[in-house]
């Protein structure tokens, strides 16, 4: 009955998901046609057989069959058929017109990602972790001797170079400017008693915990990776991680530092769950960060203790700006280690993979389900912009080529161009698929 319930709550919340998506990308083609007055006859919600619409002017507005895509059918827009040479017709206007109609599809998805990130931090809030506005205690060290700062387990961080530092957050920032080789003074309050402490700050940004430790931040697991090394060895979200390879640990930073350090060697997971004490063995695979780099993972999100401080509406924008403009940077960056081979093609996710992390959000509330939308939407604008023959840019890769050549192409070579993309598009589809259902069946199958 529960998996019935996942399902359900999965269908329905990857269709709402998609159906918005598209529409918008739809809807920008459209409206992108009709201001170029072109007149279109369909606009379909979906592919296949007519299910049911309403004719306004003359558009048919309908939704069809298949829900998962769409298209605008616009007139004198099939090189094959027979056309008048009317000024309303596709083909009849300049190739830059044709351009600004394919290209406004994913720009109304990466338009639609700004305005749900807008909402959210001007409605809900910006996100920020709750133990920033902890006092900066330090709960743990870096396990590498790198003869840093000579913080300790148990010292509060009181100033940073002679700037009060109540909190982490203030300490964060004091930090946040700092350049290697630079020296930092910290104020400590250990055991009741103030210290100096005199350092150097060590090589490279991801060093910073060296000088100041780790904050207490617990090892509690939320979201878990599908078909990753956590999901496969049976973690499950809200699993307590109170040791690493027999070590007991106090904070989420511990666990990352030995799993980065693993070199791909199997790591033991000791967890609390529900009572009772489970060991795991995971084995980390590469795969991609934050920051575009390569590192060892198993493919666990921490339970973040949130905080949500509203902005106001202009700076609300500016953060939304920011925050859509790092999710093209890290798209970019997938895509470009498809090319290198950093990212292998079955990390990526079909229609089943959408769904489960559709069914995820859902069920962890409206604003989940907004963000999946969102970082979905962001994604549909930007592959939809790759010079792929079927897709928006491969039809704007065309215009170009004709542009270039001062004349069209033939319909023989039009149709070779569409189907070598069909077919490679379709490999890539069914590839990731059967990836998403395998990687489905094995979690089905867990017995922890």
């Amino acid at each position: 009955m529960a998996n019935f319930h996942n399902a359900l709550v999965a269908i329905v919340s990857v269709t709402l998901v998609l159906g918005i998506v598209i529409f918008v990308h739809e809807w920008g083609h459209f409206i992108a046609a009709k201001l170029s007055g072109i007149r279109v006859d369909v606009f379909s919600f979906g592919f296949g057989p007519r299910v049911f619409g309403v004719k306004r002017g003359d558009t048919d507005y309908r939704l069809s069959a298949l829900p998962f895509g769409g298209y605008v059918r616009m007139a004198g827009d099939n090189p094959v058929e027979e056309r008048t040479g009317a000024d309303y017709e596709f083909l009849s206007k300049p190739r830059w017109v044709r351009m600004i109609i394919a290209i406004a599809g994913p720009l109304m998805n990466i338009l639609l990602a700004f305005v749900l990130f807008w909402g959210i931090f001007w409605l809900v809030g910006l996100q920020s972790d709750s133990y920033l506005r902890t006092p900066a205690q330090v709960a743990a060290i870096p396990q590498k001797e790198s003869g840093a700062s000579g913080v300790q387990p148990g010292d509060r961080i009181d100033a940073v170079n002679s700037v009060e530092t109540p909190t982490w957050d203030k300490v964060l920032t004091q930090l946040e400017n700092v350049k290697p080789n630079d020296s930092v003074t910290l104020k400590v309050d250990r055991d009741g008693a103030e210290q100096t402490l005199n350092a150097k700050v060590p090589p490279g940004a991801s060093d910073l915990d060296e000088l100041i430790g780790y904050p207490l931040t617990p090892a509690i697991v939320d979201e878990i990776g599908i078909g990753t090394p956590a999901e496969k060895a049976g973690l499950k979200a809200g699993d307590k991680i109170v040791a690493i390879n027999g070590k007991p640990i106090v904070t989420w930073q511990q666990l990352v530092e030995v799993v980065r350090n693993s070199n791909g060697h199997s790591v033991q997971f000791t967890v609390q769950r529900d009572g009772q004490t489970l060991n795991f063995n995971i084995t980390p695979v590469q795969g991609m960060d934050a920051d575009g780099g390569m590192v060892w993972q198993v493919g666990v999100a921490r339970q973040v203790q949130a905080n949500y401080q509203r902005q106001p509406f202009f700076l609300a924008a500016k953060e939304a700006g920011l925050q859509t403009v790092s999710g093209m940077k890290q798209i970019g960056e997938v895509l470009a280690g498809l090319f290198t081979g950093r990212v292998k093609l079955g990390q990526l996710q079909s229609v089943v993979g959408i769904a489960r992390q559709s069914g995820r959000a859902a069920k962890r509330g409206p604003v989940d389900l907004i963000v999946l939308t969102a970082v979905i939407s962001l994604n549909l604008g930007l592959l939809n912009l790759l010079p792929i023959p079927i897709l928006d840019g491969g039809h704007v890769l065309m215009l170009l080529i004709e542009g270039s050549l001062r004349r069209d192409l033939s319909i023989a070579v039009k149709e070779r161009f569409v189907q070598v993309g069909l077919v490679f598009l379709l490999g890539i589809f069914a590839f990731v698929m059967y990836s998403d259902i395998f990687k489905l069946i094995q979690s089905q199958n867990i017995h922890p």
